[in-house]
């Protein structure tokens, strides 16, 4: 670099950012560039736009540095003490580096002083600088990605994105536990859409288990792998746990508008469909909404998700339809939150997993080709729509009794007749269809191996708890569509945590 464009790089910040065009435009246009593949010059000027990229970025902080100086320069003791809180002193050139989704940067502002009271850099604030040397931007690339597949994966794309490692993976770990902490105060400030009253409100919940590191289980979870005693060395025998997993919590709360359904809807007949009428569609679910916990217990899970209920239906015009899988414990949860707040609400045992504990059952009449098993549990499962669930308990102990079936060949089916005696208050589907309510819990079903099994169950992975609610909650934001304005919500909760002034503006999310 000659001294001619030094004097001009230090009149004018942004000459360094023409002089790397032209670079860029020189070397496109020359002899050689003309017998280069189009791979070749698609990446020198993939380089060259990233570079020059950075260098806009890094003549724009050159150019509000100096205008910065300049104005605190111009301002007298007294001016600068009354804007600092006392500290009239200024200092000039003070540096940080930044990391940004360009490149690396480097910012330079003024520090005002007073005795002993920390620095204060107005740039900062102006700047919404964040605390650590990462970018926003680069945070909110690290938390995309981070959120998508493993950190590995997530490095390697911010690496191809950035031109060069701009995080480490202990970075982009702490970088994603720290995006997370406003997602309750977000969906706090949010009032979600009103909605008619014939409009149905369906909960459903549901939990699945996540390979913790040690230390980081449930006391009981813990006290159980303390005590287990595995049979083989190598592997886990039929019935035995490994007692390494933490149960997440999930709940999606949506809208539907009521779909009337027969059985026949739900299962075909003995032979088949024969397409002389057409089939009713389900209740379809809308404006959907999720929140799950590795962290908290269910209980907290499903308050949250009564929240979410209240808060779209608040004076309970509204029905109330809550899907469950037959766990016991939710249950009791479930309808301990709804007496609580004084809300009425139909619950109903999810079909699928009735016909699930069915082909079980049917194992023990028909080999596993056999033709008829499905005919078999095609006919139990349209009794029990039709309303008859202690009918087709009933026909299948009887079938059991009449094939003179020992305890353990029967085991399936008489643990198919005690799911269906043990809900039988929650097997009304002859009400339910004719009430076009839903009775399948597919929507947090689908959340359980999206949120949980896509992301955190990626084979090796072993999670501490803040890591895990963090990659979790922010999953949850995604797949509400809420990133986006989410993100902005967070930055400015991170201004006003880094940034405070006596004149700060109150920040409103508006649904």
């Amino acid at each position: 670099m000659n001294a001619a464009y030094e004097t001009a790089a230090a009149a004018d910040p942004f000459a360094r950012v023409f002089s790397s065009l032209t670079s860029l435009a020189t070397r496109l246009s020359s002899p050689e560039a003309l017998t280069a593949t189009h791979e070749r010059v698609e990446a020198d000027v993939e380089a060259g736009s990233r570079e020059l990229g950075r260098l806009l970025l890094q003549a724009h902080l050159e150019w509000r540095a100096r205008r910065e100086e300049d104005h605190l320069s111009a301002l007298g003791p007294q001016e600068r003490a009354a804007l600092a809180g006392g500290r009239s002193r200024l200092e000039r050139g003070h540096r940080r580096q930044l990391a940004t989704v360009l490149g690396p940067v480097t910012v330079t502002r003024c520090a005002l002083r007073g005795a002993g009271m920390a620095n204060l850099y107005p740039a900062d604030a102006m700047l919404g600088l964040p605390h650590g040397r990462h970018s926003l931007g680069l945070r909110r690339l690290a938390v995309l990605e981070a959120a998508r597949g493993s950190y590995d994966t997530a490095l390697e794309a911010i690496d191809r994105s950035c031109g060069g490692r701009m995080v480490g993976k202990r970075q982009a770990e702490d970088l994603v536990r720290a995006a997370a902490v406003d997602v309750a105060a977000f969906y706090t400030a949010r009032t979600p859409h009103p909605a008619p009253a014939r409009t149905l409100l369906v909960i459903s919940v549901d939990q699945k288990g996540i390979v913790m590191r040690p230390g980081h289980l449930r006391e009981a979870t813990a006290k159980a792998a303390a005590r287990a005693r595995h049979t083989f060395r190598t592997r886990l025998s039929t019935g035995e746990k490994s007692c390494r997993k933490r149960m997440a919590t999930l709940a999606v709360v949506h809208d539907a508008e009521p779909a009337v359904r027969r059985p026949h809807d739900i299962i075909a007949p003995p032979g088949g469909r024969t397409g002389d009428r057409t089939v009713r569609k389900g209740p379809v679910a809308r404006a959907k909404w999720l929140t799950a916990s590795v962290r908290e217990d269910a209980e907290t899970v499903i308050a949250a998700a009564f929240d979410q209920a209240e808060a779209r239906d608040p004076e309970h015009h509204r029905t109330w339809v809550v899907l469950v899988d037959g766990a016991a414990h939710q249950m009791e949860l479930i309808q301990t939150e709804a007496a609580r707040r004084g809300a009425t609400i139909h619950i109903v045992l999810d079909i699928v997993h009735v016909i699930e504990k069915l082909k079980a059952a049917s194992r023990c009449f028909h080999t596993a080709t056999d033709p008829a098993a499905e005919d078999w549990v095609g006919i139990k499962a349209a009794r029990i729509l039709a309303g008859d669930a202690p009918g087709a308990a009933r026909d299948i102990r009887t079938e059991a009794d009449r094939h003179h079936l020992g305890d353990d060949q029967r085991a399936a089916a008489d643990k198919a007749c005690r799911y269906l005696e043990n809900n039988a208050d929650f097997v009304h589907y002859d009400q339910a269809l004719a009430a076009g309510w839903p009775i399948a819990s597919g929507a947090v079903e689908g959340a359980a191996r999206h949120l949980v099994a896509d992301r955190l169950d990626i084979t090796g992975s072993r999670w501490t708890v803040p890591g895990a609610e963090a990659v979790l909650t922010l999953r949850t934001v995604i797949s509400n569509s809420d990133f986006p304005d989410y993100w902005i919500f967070h930055a400015r909760k991170e201004h006003e945590r880094l940034h405070p002034l006596p004149d700060q503006h109150i920040y409103t999310l508006q649904a």
